[in-house]
């Protein structure tokens, strides 16, 4: 504790440099500026996937178990495979079941796993508007999905 006799050190005049505010300032400024000319001039979007005719689809329910398990059903409800450690699998099911709770939506709903004709695999779910891209995870992360898309 300080005494009355004790004085405390003067606070430093500045805590953040005014460079740094300048800069920060010009970032956000030139952000705006892009953002603002792509919006009013229609700029086509970048960066998202280009539309492809499905060639083939499945739809599964995918039940969590907690941290790192999962169980994928079939639409009937068939057990197609039961995960204790279900890796990637996994993670696609808990960004699901976060979406649907957002969403208020039922988790024992189906999700499509569709697979189009330029090569593209995507998780979509109907319910919740929530997609997917698997390709942008690996070779292995879709390659656990595309062995899903053969179960039978």
């Amino acid at each position: 504790m300080i005494s009355q006799t004790q004085t405390r050190p003067a606070p430093a005049r500045e805590m953040i440099p005014r460079q740094l505010l300048w800069a920060m300032l010009a970032l956000v400024l030139a952000s705006l500026t892009v953002v603002s000319f792509s919006a009013l001039t229609g700029r086509a979007h970048v960066g998202t996937p280009k539309p492809a005719e499905i060639s083939t689809e499945r739809s599964v329910i995918l039940q969590g178990g907690g941290a790192q398990a999962v169980t994928v059903l079939d639409e009937n409800g068939k057990v197609l495979m039961d995960l204790a450690h279900g890796g990637f699998i996994t993670v696609i099911q808990n960004g699901l079941e976060r979406a649907r709770t957002t969403a208020g939506i039922d988790q024992a709903k189906p999700v499509r796993i569709v697979k189009f004709a330029n090569g593209r695999l995507s998780v979509i779910d109907d319910y919740s508007g929530w997609t997917a891209e698997l390709g942008a995870f690996g070779s292995d992360n879709r390659a656990a999905f595309e062995r899903l898309m053969s179960q039978k």
